[in-house]
């Protein structure tokens, strides 16, 4: 394929904690080697809406997934179908929601915690966690640099051509907490050091990066619903693509056939937002 992506999606970080906390991510923005938008999350500002809205491009009303109480198989292309139709080998470590979005469902907690599949028509190699247990007080979460490792795992061993990887650490704590406290501080900024441990690692195995969120969240912890702190978050592309101006605020179905279009996949007809790189 023309390029390798990868998608890193830290979950319910708002705009604000990006640009304060990921002093990272903001350096290399400084150095040029990365830039960065503002993105909006569909309505509802919900995570399962808005991960069937990020792979597939449409927005929750067509897609039907309305909440997180909706988990089923997403009947639509999306980014992980599109590749495999390419040749291309996909591959996730995520939660357990995706495999059931793209692949199949319902998620058979030992079928389908780990699998290789060379054949399947949507992920070859999937590594899952169900978050069972979560509540206010226990987090369920795995150690984000574990997680961050799998995936560098899976690109050695399997050449992935896409790769996603989504983390529900920050989005947890944020429930908890809130996001005005020295907790969701520290947070924002360990999950920055972990990522930035294997930000360079990708680049040099080929990989254009986009670290993104899937919405925002309220400093009382909130998200779903249409204030600009539930919906927004930043966007940060490591790749020789073409991008909008600095001040543009992007949209979340442009995501799908952005990544489509910068792996120099043909993009469905499903998907009808503009791809934002070139």
């Amino acid at each position: 394929m023309p390029a390798k992506l990868l998608l890193i999606i830290l979950d319910g970080v708002p705009l604000a904690s990006w640009r304060r906390y990921f002093g990272c991510l903001e350096g290399w923005v400084q150095s040029g080697d990365a830039r960065v938008w503002t993105m909006r999350a569909v309505l509802p500002s919900m995570s399962g809406p808005c991960y069937a809205s990020i792979h597939s491009g449409n927005p929750p009303q067509v897609h039907g997934v309305l909440s997180n109480g909706m988990i089923k198989r997403v009947d639509l292309p999306d980014v992980f179908s599109e590749v495999r139709k390419a040749g291309g080998v996909t591959g996730a470590v995520a939660h357990a929601w995706w495999s059931e979005f793209f692949n199949r469902a319902p998620f058979d907690i030992v079928r389908d915690i780990e699998y290789d599949e060379p054949e399947s028509p949507a992920i070859n190699h999937g590594r899952f966690h169900t978050m069972t247990g979560y509540d206010h007080q226990n987090q369920a979460t795995p150690c984000d640099a574990d997680l961050f490792a799998t995936l560098t795992s899976l690109c050695q061993r399997f050449d992935l051509s896409y790769g996603m990887l989504h983390t529900c650490t920050l989005d947890s704590m944020g429930h908890r907490f809130g996001h005005d406290c020295t907790q969701m501080d520290h947070a924002c900024a360990l999950m920055d050091a972990m990522l930035a441990a294997f930000l360079p690692r990708w680049r040099a195995m080929g990989y254009e990066v986009i670290v993104t969120a899937d919405h925002g969240q309220s400093l009382r912890g909130h998200h779903g619903g249409t204030g600009e702190d539930q919906r927004d978050f930043a966007l940060y592309y490591f790749g020789d693509g073409d991008g909008p101006a600095r001040d543009s605020v992007l949209d979340q179905l442009a995501l799908a056939p952005t990544i489509l279009t910068r792996m120099g996949v043909a993009v469905p007809g499903t998907m009808i937002a503009a791809p934002f790189l070139r």
